[in-house]
């Protein structure tokens, strides 16, 4: 219950669905938060949630300056900086984003911006500020099942799925450089997982039904949030400790299921 006590975690998309979930869960597990989002709305509902034990300050994860600045409060605020969690991207399906082919010059670098840049952006500032500290320190980003097994009739966001596959590349790359100075990297590749992003998704009967095969535990069903949180707590924790380099699938069995389109 306590496997966090004395750590405090950067969430870069901390005050909605996914980030959301993982922030309450560092704080059951008794740690501290300093959660990064943008929309108004959803910054004072973070900040009601959690209460004495987070800090919500708004921000864009795209914008390089966003982690940095939430690291340094970090420290101001709760004494220290141990992990940073990264939630932050979405679609660029509105921005263009598609099958290669149709895919446009803007909708490429939104998508890409949003997805891969803003992970480089927070986990640089964290790598630099761990190398600073001399503390070690745990990296998690959220990928996607999509980067490895894709699904071309339901799913086809071509820009998307290079910047979840680039994702896996930087965390493995990175924790291989910087296992000797205690520093890890790992990342969580999650199925579909019912948050706003997914709305379309799980508006559409077809791809609900395709998802039963696809996702076959617990009933055939998408993912909530807090299917996520015990990984979330367990690699941000020191049991993970010698754990480095891992992308953990947690998709309800996507990645092992043929699915029928």
């Amino acid at each position: 219950m306590n496997s966090l006590a004395g750590k405090v975690v950067v969430v870069i998309g901390g005050t909605t669905g996914i980030g959301l979930s993982g922030a309450l869960a560092i704080v059951r597990a008794g740690g501290r938060v300093v959660a990064v989002g943008r929309d108004e709305p959803a910054l004072d509902q973070a900040r009601q949630a959690l209460g004495d034990s987070g800090l919500v300050i708004a921000g864009d994860a795209a914008d390089p300056a966003t982690a940095p600045d939430a690291i340094d409060q970090a420290i101001r605020r709760f004494g220290g900086f141990d992990g940073l969690y990264h939630v932050a991207g979405g679609s660029g399906r509105g921005a263009g984003d598609g099958p290669l082919h149709n895919i446009g010059d803007d909708g490429w670098r939104y998508t890409l911006d949003l997805n891969l840049c803003s992970v480089f952006y927070s986990n640089r500032a964290a790598a630099r500020r761990f190398l600073d500290r001399g503390t070690g320190g745990s990296v998690l980003n959220i990928g996607s099942v999509l980067a490895s097994r894709p699904s071309p009739t339901h799913f086809a966001t071509h820009a998307y799925a290079v910047a979840k596959a680039g994702i896996e590349g930087l965390t493995r790359a990175a924790a291989s450089y910087y296992a000797p100075h205690g520093v890890r990297f790992n990342a969580i590749a999650p199925g579909l997982i019912d948050t706003p992003m997914s709305r379309r998704a799980m508006e559409n009967d077809e791809i609900v039904h395709y998802v039963v095969s696809r996702q076959p535990l617990d009933g055939g069903r998408p993912g909530q949030p807090d299917d996520l949180d015990g990984a979330v707590v367990y690699f941000l924790s020191d049991r993970s400790r010698f754990v480095t380099g891992q992308v953990l699938a947690i998709d309800g069995g996507w990645s092992v299921s043929e699915g029928r389109q």
